[in-house]
């Protein structure tokens, strides 16, 4: 089952989080697998206009990914409450739009409301970012907003904090050394056990037809690119280690080489997709 990583905060709503540039995000943070683009593009078949609505894009991974295999995407909402990242992933589909267009909305996810009532979204998207939202109010939202049709998709890998391997594992004792034993969550304090499933969730919600899919990762990082992934990730970003930050990125930055031990590391992951659909709707 898809647990979240991560306390369901009700909204994390400034740059502190992942800082004021988006750089590192999009160089460092893993792209989706094309089995999983694909997944998604099928979704829309026989849909002659699909509009997308990615929450939490991040830089725009989603919607990037997916524009050069839909070519039949109209259009594309953004909605995030970090105006870094918006504009971030402006910036990564403006090249690569051609006739599809794109509006940013900075907020909440569950507070989104289409600019245009003639664009509801058939295909919404939540990549690695639904444990952030308030999601029974996310999927209230919606149900609200979307086509009748419309497929909601949550998905995720997990983190290197919940990949279990020998250097993984020697990596979150280091953490814990600096910040202590409770992984650190968002702006807010730390991480505690969610009480319920993303399947829950959906089960409660209108979009309660679901189907998983799960599709095994195989990664390989070079030291110096965990460093710079830790940097963007709420439970290791710099001001966490304040003055200490220096000597926690040597200290890390050692640890990975030796277990790398000249080579890379490698994680086995796997990527779970959540298809949800209204009751009767299309396959």
């Amino acid at each position: 089952m898809i647990r979240p990583d991560d306390p369901a905060n009700t909204t994390v709503s400034d740059d502190a989080l992942f800082g004021l540039k988006a750089a590192g995000y999009a160089r460092y943070r893993p792209g989706l697998p094309d089995a999983v683009v694909h997944l998604l593009a099928a979704t829309q078949h026989g849909v002659p206009a699909p509009v997308l609505l990615d929450l939490g894009p991040g830089t725009g991974q989603v919607p990037r990914a997916l524009l050069p295999v839909l070519l039949r995407l109209v259009h594309i909402d953004l909605v995030d409450v970090n105006a870094s990242m918006l504009q971030a992933a402006r910036a990564v589909l403006e090249p690569v739009r051609g006739a599809c267009t794109v509006d940013a909305f900075t907020g909440a996810a569950h507070t989104f409301a289409p600019a245009s009532p003639g664009r509801a979204p058939t295909l919404i998207t939540c990549c690695r970012s639904f444990h952030w939202m308030a999601r029974p109010e996310v999927l209230s939202m919606a149900d609200r907003v979307a086509a009748p049709q419309a497929v909601v998709a949550i998905m995720g890998d997990g983190s290197l904090w919940t990949h279990e391997a020998d250097w993984t594992a020697a990596l979150r004792e280091l953490i814990q050394s600096y910040l202590g034993a409770d992984r650190r969550a968002g702006t807010r304090g730390t991480y505690t056990g969610p009480a319920r499933t993303y399947q829950d969730d959906l089960a409660d919600s209108r979009f309660s037809a679901v189907t998983e899919h799960h599709f095994p990762v195989a990664r390989t990082w070079t030291p110096q690119d965990v460093i710079g992934y830790l940097r963007t990730t709420s439970f290791a970003r710099p001001t966490l280690f304040a003055d200490r930050h220096p000597e926690f990125e040597a200290a890390a930055l050692d640890l990975l080489q030796d277990h790398a031990g000249g080579g890379a590391l490698k994680e086995d992951a796997v990527f779970s997709v959540l298809l949800a659909r209204r009751p009767g709707g299309a396959a």
